[in-house]
């Protein structure tokens, strides 16, 4: 089972689109050297950023075409 659903990433972000660019944002974050926000068993930076977003400790503040 995938965790965490997209049901739950779905209720914290308004959708699909901004669900990845906010995953993505974070995840290339956590690779460049940033500490994870929460306690994750993973080392994967895309799985902990999901995890990070399901745990609402992500803002999903709007997200500009120039966010990379």
């Amino acid at each position: 089972m995938i965790r965490p659903t997209i049901e739950t990433l779905l209720e914290r972000v308004p959708g699909k689109y901004q669900l990845v660019m906010l995953a993505a944002r974070r995840a290339r974050e956590l690779h460049s050297g940033q500490l994870p926000l929460i306690d994750v068993d993973s080392k994967n930076p895309v799985t902990i950023a999901l995890e990070e977003v399901a745990a609402a400790r992500v803002n999903p503040e709007p997200l500009s075409l120039t966010d990379e």
